[in-house]
C-alpha cells in the first residue's frame, strides 16, 4: 500500500503540524502559524502521492468558497484539496460531489457526471471517500426532523416517527448500507491495487452530551440524542467495514466532539438555521481544515 511519501518521519510530522496549525490559527500567533506552514512547503516537495478524492458533499467542501466545480458543490477548500496541497500530490484527481452516494461511485451522477471510480488507476497511490450520509437520507432525515418537532418540540417525535413500524428504520438503513460500503472498497481495491484507501468518517453533528439548541438547529430535545446515535451508529459501521476491507478508518468524529453544529463560534459544522450562501449541516472552512489534518495525522502514523 506504498504511498510514495518519504520516509522521513520529521517531514512527514511537519507537514500534519502544518495542516493543524492552519485548523486553529485563530489560538496562535501569526508567526507560529507562519513557520510551520513554511515547513509543510519543504514537506511537500519529498512526496509523490498519486491521491483520488472521492466522496459526498462532506468532502466536496459544500458552501466554501472558491469553486471548483459548482455542479457538484466542489470547493478547492475541502478537505481533499487542503491534503493534496500538503502533500504536494504529484497527480490529484478530486472527483468528490454533492449528493452522491455510493450508487454515484459506480453510476453516472444526475445523467452527467461521470462515475466516481472511473477517477482511479493502477497507478493511484491514496484515495480517501467519504460516503454513506445520502445512501441512509441524510437531507431527508433532517427534513422530518425539523416538521416533526412542530407536534411535540420537548420529546422525541422523530425517533418515534422512524420507529413506527417497530424497529429503528435508521438503523436499517446502515445495515443496508453496509454490503454497498464491502462492495465499495474491494472494487477500489481491484482498480488501484497500490492505493492506501482512506475511508473517513463524519464528524460531531450534535452535542456529545445529547444537550439541544432549537434555536439554531430546530430539533425536538428529545431527538438530539437518538440523531446523535444515528451518526455514531453510522461511523461504527464504517470502522468495521475498513477493518474489514483492508482499508484505513480516519475518526473525525471523536475529534469533533465540542465542535457541532451548537458549539456557536467553536463550531466546524455549520447549524441548520445559518446566513445566506452557507450550507447547513455541513463542516466549514474551519472543519474541512480539521479533517484534512486528521487524514495527514493518520498517513503520518501509518508511515512510522
Amino acid at each position: 500500500m506504498a504511498l510514495g511519501i518519504t520516509p522521513r518521519s520529521v517531514r512527514r510530522t511537519a507537514a500534519t503540524a502544518a495542516l493543524l496549525a492552519a485548523s486553529v490559527s485563530p489560538l496562535l500567533p501569526a508567526t507560529a502559524t507562519v513557520a510551520a506552514t513554511s515547513t509543510a512547503s519543504t514537506a511537500g516537495t519529498a512526496v509523490t502521492t498519486r491521491y483520488v478524492a472521492l466522496g459526498d458533499s462532506y468532502a466536496s467542501g459544500a458552501g466554501l468558497p472558491d469553486p471548483t466545480d459548482p455542479q457538484c458543490a466542489r470547493s478547492g477548500l475541502n478537505y481533499p484539496s487542503v491534503l493534496a496541497r500538503s502533500y504536494g500530490s504529484r497527480t490529484f484527481r478530486d472527483v468528490t460531489c454533492g449528493g452522491a452516494t455510493t450508487r454515484d461511485l459506480w453510476h453516472r451522477q444526475g445523467g452527467a457526471k461521470a462515475p466516481q471510480l472511473r477517477a482511479l488507476s493502477r497507478n493511484t497511490t491514496l484515495v480517501t471517500v467519504t460516503i454513506g450520509g445520502n445512501d441512509i437520507g441524510f437531507s431527508g432525515i433532517i427534513g422530518t426532523c425539523v416538521s416533526a418537532a412542530r407536534s411535540d418540540p420537548a420529546g422525541s417525535p422523530c425517533r418515534a416517527e422512524y420507529a413506527k413500524s417497530g424497529h429503528d428504520e435508521l438503523a436499517r438503513r446502515i445495515r443496508a448500507l453496509s454490503p454497498r460500503i464491502t462492495a465499495m472498497l474491494a472494487d477500489v481495491r481491484r482498480r488501484s491495487p497500490r492505493a492506501t484507501i482512506m475511508l473517513v468518517g463524519y464528524p460531531a453533528l450534535l452535542p456529545e452530551s445529547g444537550a439541544a439548541c432549537p434555536s439554531v438547529v430546530p430539533f425536538a430535545r428529545g431527538d438530539f440524542p437518538y440523531l446523535r446515535d444515528t451518526v455514531k451508529r453510522l461511523n461504527g459501521m464504517l470502522r468495521q467495514q475498513a477493518r474489514r476491507g483492508g482499508a484505513v478508518y480516519v475518526d473525525t468524529y471523536t475529534p469533533t466532539i465540542g465542535h457541532d453544529m451548537c458549539a456557536g463560534d467553536a463550531r466546524f459544522v455549520e447549524p441548520l438555521v445559518v446566513a445566506a450562501g452557507v450550507a447547513p449541516a455541513h463542516p466549514n472552512q474551519q472543519g474541512q481544515r480539521v479533517m484534512a489534518s486528521l487524514v495527514a495525522e493518520r498517513i503520518d502514523r501509518l508511515r512510522r
